[in-house]
């Protein structure tokens, strides 16, 4: 029996298929166990996150009045660290050339039917601009595993390209990137070329599983792709990102991995994840999500969502347009901070000129096709802040730094702030007439809210100076 030792750097040590196996069988043992229930809530109101056997518990509650006052508690924590605020970006596809043989994604090597395509850096060029025009502000690079289409040459020169471009009033002000695991000599190339946050999905935390599923290609190492946020905090990358595709594998099982894994980080790195994210498995060219018998309903999902919000209060939760407007609305409450909108999932996607020549070539079906500017306008109907800021990350509160300003309740004297600003810009260059009613509207309320008088002095100063053209003031 292998003992569970979160600051152990081998994967079998810090995300433990014993302890894993026990604490679901703790969890379901005490699902209608009240007191203890009580007592874990009581714990958790204290806003200091829980360990994973004591959030599995509140996953596997069965007492309905106990997990409505569950629900309760991670709306108070979602609105305590992250406020109304709901951060937008976009996922931009550079290439589908992949030589891995994951049996979930259409881009495994053994699909002869998805058209193969990489982008040129003057194609990067144009899908840059056309996201500029849309008006995001930060992206999540994506790309298949594959050393001659895809090195690590052709992403920091794309990184370099998509930093380049100013078109109209639009930059992509911070790039983060979601590319196989690597080394640690790659990951100081990509903290170098100023990347946000380094986001890797470890898809399963079980290792059967997860070796059934990637049968071939570099992606099959279990280990090596388990310790690639271990690798990436020692060459420097601080935000790192991480989350699994459930519906894969037992979602209890993966939930507790998922816990572990942040456990892990925290006590070997001193700061846990900077985002998780919560994909479920969806359609996608020869990939048919009924093929596996572990997906997991609405309500399941909710409570993923609620308990990891409680589990770690700090961390940024992000949920893609996989997801329906339904799910995603409900979700926001419940802990998510970071949406997605007007995604495209197929190379070369955001080109109108490029568009057709992308079709067939999507990793996955969206569940919600709204543009970015419906999304912007129903987040401001929902009475949150949309907002476009990548102020931290530039200057230079990431890590550690980052987690302390959220952990003594001072990040919102700067994030709220800054929401507003690139709030305005968007209503400004790129809203509907109806968006930048409501969001002009929104804005003026939430001056209100701001509760230290002399920053609330300087935000008014700035809006006035973007109303009369400054862009990318920022706290």
């Amino acid at each position: 029996m292998t003992k569970y030792i979160p600051k152990s750097e081998i994967p079998e040590e810090f995300i433990n298929d014993d302890e894993i196996n026990e604490t679901i069988e703790y969890g379901r043992k005490n699902a209608h166990n009240r007191e203890l229930i009580k007592s874990i809530l009581e714990e958790a109101k204290k806003a200091k996150g829980l360990n994973h056997r004591d959030a599995f518990v509140l996953l596997s509650c069965k007492e309905e009045d106990l997990n409505q006052k569950m629900y309760e508690l991670a709306k108070e924590l979602k609105l305590r660290f992250y406020g109304r605020r709901i951060v937008l970006f976009a996922p931009l596809y550079l290439s589908n050339y992949c030589i891995n043989g994951c049996v979930y994604c259409p881009y495994h090597a053994k699909n002869k039917t998805i058209p193969r395509r990489k982008l040129t850096q003057d194609e990067i060029r144009r899908e840059v601009i056309a996201l500029e025009d849309l008006g995001h502000k930060r992206l999540a690079l994506e790309a298949g595993e594959d050393p001659f289409h895809n090195p690590i040459e052709y992403i920091l020169e794309s990184i370099n390209t998509i930093y380049s471009i100013h078109h109209k009033n639009g930059d992509i002000r911070r790039v983060n990137v979601n590319i196989a695991a690597t080394t640690i000599e790659n990951y100081k190339k990509l903290k170098d070329a100023g990347i946000g946050t380094y986001i890797l999905f470890q898809e399963t935390y079980n290792k059967k599983s997860y070796e059934q599923l990637h049968p071939k290609g570099p992606k099959s190492d279990y280990d090596y792709h388990t310790t690639a946020m271990d690798r990436a905090q020692v060459a420097g990358i601080d935000d790192v990102g991480c989350g699994v595709l459930f519906g894969l594998n037992n979602y209890e099982y993966d939930f507790t991995g998922l816990l572990m894994h942040a456990e892990h980080l925290e006590a070997r790195f001193n700061v846990g994840p900077h985002t998780v994210s919560v994909p479920r498995i969806q359609p996608a060219d020869d990939i048919d999500p009924d093929e596996f018998d572990n997906g997991i309903s609405d309500e399941i999902f909710e409570k993923i969502v609620a308990c990891i919000r409680i589990a770690m209060p700090y961390t940024g939760m992000i949920i893609s347009t996989r997801e329906g407007k339904k799910v995603r609305e409900k979700v926001l409450d419940l802990g998510i901070s970071q949406v997605s909108g007007g995604s495209r999932t197929t190379v070369g996607g955001y080109d109108v000129e490029e568009e057709k020549l992308a079709q067939g070539s999507s990793q996955f079906d969206l569940s919600d096709n709204r543009t970015v500017d419906e999304v912007v306008d129903w987040l401001i109907s929902l009475g949150n802040i949309p907002s476009f800021c990548t102020g931290c990350y530039r200057q230079g509160r990431t890590g550690d730094r980052f987690m302390k300003l959220v952990k003594n309740g001072q990040i919102g004297n700067i994030c709220q702030p800054n929401a507003l600003l690139t709030l305005k810009e968007y209503l400004l260059d790129y809203a509907s007439e109806k968006t930048r009613f409501d969001g002009e509207k929104l804005i003026s309320e939430e001056l209100n809210r701001i509760e230290r008088e002399d920053v609330k002095e300087l935000t008014k100063k700035w809006l006035n100076e973007i109303e009369n053209g400054t862009r990318d003031l920022r706290l």
